[in-house]
């Protein structure tokens, strides 16, 4: 575009220089033809006439060069409007990519990332000064390998879920693959989305455990009624029989026998209570619970147990004047299963940390070990009724946990690795009605 300005302004000054000669040469002509005589004066004027006609073709090429000089202006001011309104759209569609919750890339045929919003180095932990490389240089996830089978299997979309972790806590990403195409229609690479649904899916996992259980309040009273009757009729005559027996003399392996019964009716009755908690749908004893004197009760309950371990407790610091709305019985029964589990955690002994954090919209309370963690296979179970990894116990001591944070309006939520593992009470600020 310059190149074509720099012609036109040349052709413009060469013809205005030829125009000045053919004025200059017309006078001289004039001038002549006025000195000759007159029987030679017709070819002087006929050489006049060609100057006449050259100057009015220069005149044509003046306004030619003029209207292009025109022509050019307009095509540039055209140029110039179509390339900043190129730069609005890009600048759009970057903002519209940076603003998504989703991380996008971009490749061409060969695999070269040729863009990535921010979402995507955010998740996948990635430079964008690395645009240009290979797709096989995002560490976290192999989306190079995901891409070659997309493309092996010939499918439009391409939709895999992904599993990493992320400041110790485990991410699921769904990622799908498909084809990027030109205005034409011809592929001309890949573009790759890649969500986080771990929210989704959490929220999906305690959706199911509430719906597995819903209605069993009233199924619950009805066994608790059914079988509770049967079992105090039962270890009321297993006593009146072993008062008998005393009376009546008996040998050792009765007696025996007799303390195994009475032993495990009372397991069953335990078994029975821990179900009822479990799934009744009793109402909180809402009241001002003041945290650091909630947590300090439990830590001493089971002091003399962590000794025993070799555990050290360690409690973080925690403002006196914190308190939040809650039912103080319940949140010492979840506290205290935490604490036990963590000490179970820790039979060759080690430290378990407590403390306590809050912001504007939530309080945070978390229990830590140096254990040897919870198992990845088993993590997606922890929170399951009736799961245990103890060779004794309901399976529900976690299950109850997790139902009591849910009445209150909280969450609880875990992250484990070989070193420990750390479990996270979020209860809200403010409760809703």
């Amino acid at each position: 575009m310059v190149g074509l300005a720099i012609l036109s302004t040349v052709a413009l000054a060469t013809t205005i220089w030829m125009m000045i000669d053919f004025v200059r040469e017309q006078s001289i002509v004039d001038e002549l033809t006025k000195s000759l005589p007159r029987e030679v004066r017709g070819n002087a004027e006929l050489l006049s006439g060609e100057l006449r006609w050259q100057f009015r073709l220069a005149i044509l090429v003046v306004l030619n060069v003029i209207v292009t000089g025109i022509a050019v202006i307009l095509l540039w001011r055209a140029y110039h409007a179509s390339q900043a309104s190129l730069r609005d759209v890009k600048a759009l569609a970057t903002d519209i990519l940076g603003s998504m919750e989703t991380a996008v890339i971009t490749t061409d045929l060969d695999g070269i990332v040729t863009s990535i919003n921010k979402c995507g180095c955010d998740l996948l932990d990635y430079d964008p000064q690395r645009i240009g490389r290979s797709l096989k240089e995002v560490d976290r996830l192999p989306l190079e390998s995901f891409r070659s089978e997309w493309i092996a299997n010939r499918s439009p979309v391409s939709i895999r879920e992904f599993q990493i972790k992320q400041a110790g806590n485990r991410k699921i990403l769904l990622a799908s693959c498909q084809s990027l195409k030109d205005r034409e229609g011809s592929v001309m690479g890949n573009l790759l989305q890649i969500r986080d649904i771990t929210m989704r899916t959490l929220m999906e996992e305690q959706m199911r455990r509430m719906e597995r259980y819903t209605g069993l309040g009233s199924l619950v009273g009805g066994l608790h009624h059914e079988i509770r009757n049967p079992l105090a009729a039962l270890s009321l005559h297993v006593q009146l029989l072993e008062e008998q027996l005393q009376i009546d003399g008996t040998s050792e392996q009765s007696r025996s026998m007799l303390s195994i019964i009475r032993t495990e009716l009372a397991r069953i009755g335990g078994v029975l209570e821990a179900f009822r908690d479990f799934a009744s749908i009793s109402h909180l004893d809402l009241s001002d619970v003041n945290l650091r004197d909630l947590i300090a009760r439990q830590v001493e309950l089971v002091r003399p147990q962590a000794q025993s371990h070799g555990v050290s407790i360690v409690l973080g610091p925690c403002d006196p004047q914190w308190s939040i709305t809650a039912d103080r019985g319940r949140l010492e029964q979840v506290l205290l299963n935490l604490f036990v589990n963590s000490i179970d955690a820790m039979p060759q002994g080690g430290t378990l940390r407590v403390s306590v954090s809050r912001d504007e919209a939530s309080t945070q309370i978390e229990v830590t070990d140096t254990g040897c963690g919870i198992p990845e296979n088993l993590q997606d179970k922890i929170l399951d009724p009736y799961f245990t990894t103890k060779g004794a116990g309901t399976g529900l001591g976690l299950a109850i946990c997790d139902k009591i944070m849910r009445q209150h309006q909280g969450t609880i939520d875990f992250r484990s690795s070989p070193q420990g593992t750390t479990f996270r009470l979020t209860l809200p600020s403010i409760r809703q009605p």
